[in-house]
């Protein structure tokens, strides 16, 4: 089951994609009819309780061509910064640096809610700010229900869904500021989506494959299997000491083939379209532009 944010008739809404079939589910008028106030995915995560036989049975009369939807990011504005972890692929590390680069401890750093934006919605960049925008596909992990120094034994239950991220980082602000922050969250630097896939319907997120194009050519070629730091570990270790909330974003880290591991350097550059595909929850596709 596909969870998704999109824009129909003018008004933001959300439901569930079913691209077999070309229709989406509007899930935002069959709860508003209801008299249940679920105005967008994340406040439809954070009841914590969705009931998904209930979703599967709602009626056709709820049905929404494709072709008349827009897709936004399913969560197009996180309550919190995204969660990021650096080098948790081995390879990656290595092209970053050496093998003395490969973390002992999850290496943690956020992206600003405002970085994020909608499948195929053009990433607009200033020369003037960064001539070093990079890519990185990830698998990210969406919270499901509130929770705090979370075991590794019960961190899964706290999932609700994975998605598909782009990292882009401004390597030129990384490396003049050392910390991450301002050269991982410039406007437009964390596409979302196509979809949320359910928790359900993914066998084991840690058996998947990941691969990120530009302009079709295969950058990225990884597998969640080559994770570092799990994801249970990864809600384990964030936990101990915060609280993890209802529709929390985690990026669990990208493969090697970034464009600063080439040599030289392959960055992305004006009209250049990046897409990340993971098995079974789709395509995240962006056209960049860069002036």
């Amino acid at each position: 089951m596909k969870f998704i944010s999109f824009t129909a008739e003018k008004e933001e809404r959300f439901g569930v994609l079913h691209e077999e079939e070309s229709i989406v589910v509007d899930l935002y008028s069959y709860f508003r009819d209801k008299g249940v106030d679920l105005p967008t995915l994340l406040s439809c995560i954070q009841t914590e309780n969705i009931n998904i036989e209930e979703v599967r049975r709602v009626s056709e009369s709820y049905n929404i061509s494709i072709e008349n939807v827009y897709l936004q990011a399913p969560i197009p504005k996180p309550l919190k910064n995204i969660f990021c972890v650096g080098k948790n692929y081995r390879d990656h590390a290595i092209e970053m640096g050496s093998e003395k680069d490969i973390p002992e401890h999850p290496m943690i750093f956020t992206k600003a809610p405002t970085s994020v934006s909608a499948p195929e919605e053009v990433l607009s960049f200033s020369k003037g700010v960064s001539e070093a925008i990079d890519y990185e596909g990830e698998l990210a992990v969406v919270i499901g229900k509130k929770g705090k120094g979370i075991s590794r034994e019960h961190a899964m239950d706290y999932v609700f869904g994975y998605t598909i991220i782009n990292d882009i980082t401004a390597r030129d602000l990384q490396k003049k500021h050392g910390q991450f922050f301002v050269g991982k969250s410039l406007d437009h630097s964390c596409p979302i989506g196509p979809a949320i896939l359910h928790a359900s319907n993914v066998r084991n997120p840690h058996d998947l494959n990941l691969v990120t194009l530009v302009n079709g050519e295969v950058r990225q070629n990884g597998h969640t299997s080559d994770l570092i730091f799990d994801i249970p570990e990864l809600i384990h270790v964030l936990s101990k000491g915060m609280t993890l909330e209802a529709g929390d974003i985690i990026a669990t880290g990208t493969p090697s083939g970034v464009g600063k591991g080439f040599n030289p350097p392959k960055y992305l550059a004006d009209r250049d379209c990046v897409e990340i595909r993971i098995e079974g929850i789709g395509a995240l596709r962006n056209e960049v532009s860069i002036r």
